[in-house]
C-alpha cells in the first residue's frame, strides 16, 4: 500500500496496511504482529523502502531525488527573504513541462493573451470595467546570465530607459521563473516553479511573498497557506468557463494544455518573438551536454559561500509592462488566502 496513506507520527511514517513505522531514511523502526511473535526477532533490519532527503525552506519541503553527492538547496532570494508574509498555490496539468517553461520564454503573448484576449473575457463576463488598453511590444531582447535568461522588452511608448528593458526578469534555469515586486501593492512578488511528474503531466506551484503589513504578525514556516488553482475547462456545452478565463494564470493553462500532453514541435514554424523559446533550447541542450559528460549544470550548488541569498532581479512598479498588465489583472494571486486577508479581493481588479 503507497505511504501516500502512511499515519505521520512523531518518529516516522506508519504503513495503514500493516502497521509498519519507517523513518527518514527508510529503514524499518517497527513491525508490530512480527514483533509480537518474535519479540527479540531482528527481521525489520531487513526491510527498508526507498526514501529521498527532504529540507525545509521557506515554507515549502523539498525531496532530493537525483545521485549522491546531494547539491545545496538553491538559497533564491524569495526563499529567505524577511518582513514579508506568503502562500503557496498549486495545480497538476496535463501537459509536458517544456511547454509550459517556453511559455516564459515568450513575451509577445503578453499583450495579446493577457490583453487583447483579457478584454474579451472581460467583454464576455459582462465587465467592461476590466478592460484596459493594450500595450504592443516595440523590442524585445534575451541574455543568458548566471542563473539563466533574462527577457527584456520595450512596450507602447517605453524605451530602454525603462525596468522592462534596463532590469527586465529572470527566468532561472531549468524550470523557476520570477515575476512581480514586492514593492506591488496587492501583487507581490512570487516564482512559478514547474516540476515534471512524468512526460504528460507537471506539478505546478506559485511560491508568492507580499510585503508584511504594519502590525502584522510574523509568519512560521509552518502557517504558511497552501490554495489549489483550477484547470480552465469546457463547460458541458463544449463553451470556455469564463470565470476560470479572468486572471492570467488561467489564461497561462489554457495556452499550455491546449497544445495537448506534448506540444509537437515536429513542423513548427518559429518567428522573430520566438528567439527566446530558440535560446532555451540550446541552453537546455548544452546543460544535457554537460551532464552527460559528468559535469554540473547550471543552478547546482555546492560551496556554501555561493549559496547565500541568491538574488533575482526584476523590473519594479515603475515599469510599464508591469503597470499595464499587473494593474487590474490578477494571476493565480486571484486564489491567494494572503490577499483576501488583507483586503485585496475582487477590488485588486478595479486598479
Amino acid at each position: 500500500m503507497s505511504l501516500v496513506y502512511g499515519i505521520p507520527e512523531d518518529v516516522g511514517l506508519r504503513c495503514a496496511y500493516h502497521g509498519w513505522r519507517f523513518d527518514e531514511k527508510g529503514r524499518c523502526l517497527e513491525q508490530p504482529y512480527e514483533e509480537t511473535e518474535d519479540p527479540a526477532g531482528r527481521f525489520r533490519e531487513k526491510v527498508t523502502v526507498t526514501a529521498y532527503p527532504v529540507q525545509q525552506l521557506g515554507g515549502m519541503l523539498f525531496a532530493y531525488l537525483g545521485p549522491e553527492p546531494a547539491p545545496l538547496l538553491p538559497n533564491w532570494d524569495l526563499f529567505v527573504v524577511d518582513g514579508v508574509v506568503r502562500d503557496v498555490g498549486y495545480v497538476a496539468l496535463p501537459c509536458n513541462w517544456l511547454q509550459i517553461m517556453e511559455n516564459s520564454l515568450d513575451p509577445v503573448h503578453v499583450e495579446w493573451l493577457h490583453q487583447g484576449f483579457f478584454n474579451f473575457v472581460a467583454d464576455r463576463l459582462g465587465r467592461p470595467d476590466l478592460q484596459r488598453p493594450s500595450t504592443p511590444h516595440r523590442q524585445i531582447a534575451f541574455d543568458l546570465f548566471d542563473y539563466g535568461i533574462t527577457k527584456r522588452r520595450v512596450v507602447g511608448e517605453g524605451s530602454e530607459e525603462d525596468d522592462d528593458w534596463r532590469i527586465g526578469h529572470p527566468i532561472v534555469f531549468p524550470n523557476l521563473l520570477k515575476t512581480g515586486s514586492l514593492s506591488i501593492k496587492g501583487r507581490g512578488a512570487n516564482f512559478q516553479i514547474r516540476v515534471p511528474i512524468d512526460d504528460t503531466h507537471t506539478a505546478h506551484w506559485w511560491y508568492s511573498c507580499y510585503s508584511q503589513e504594519p502590525g502584522q504578525a510574523g509568519q512560521l514556516p509552518e502557517d504558511v497557506p497552501f490554495y489549489r488553482v483550477p484547470v480552465p475547462v469546457l463547460d458541458e456545452d463544449g463553451q470556455p468557463n469564463w470565470e476560470e478565463l479572468d486572471n492570467t494564470s488561467g489564461q497561462d493553462i489554457a495556452a499550455w494544455i491546449t497544445q495537448g500532453p506534448i506540444a509537437d514541435r515536429t513542423d513548427e514554424t518559429l518567428g522573430r518573438s520566438d528567439r527566446g523559446i530558440i535560446l532555451y533550447r540550446r541552453l537546455l541542450e548544452d546543460q544535457l551536454a554537460l551532464v552527460e559528460d559528468g559535469g554540473d549544470p547550471m543552478n547546482v550548488f555546492r560551496n556554501p559561500d555561493e549559496n547565500r541569498n541568491l538574488n533575482l532581479q526584476t523590473e519594479g512598479v515603475s515599469a510599464r509592462y508591469a503597470k499595464s498588465l499587473l494593474t487590474g489583472r490578477r494571476a493565480a494571486t486571484k486564489f491567494s488566502p494572503v490577499l483576501a486577508a488583507q483586503g485585496y479581493g475582487d477590488s485588486l481588479l478595479k486598479g
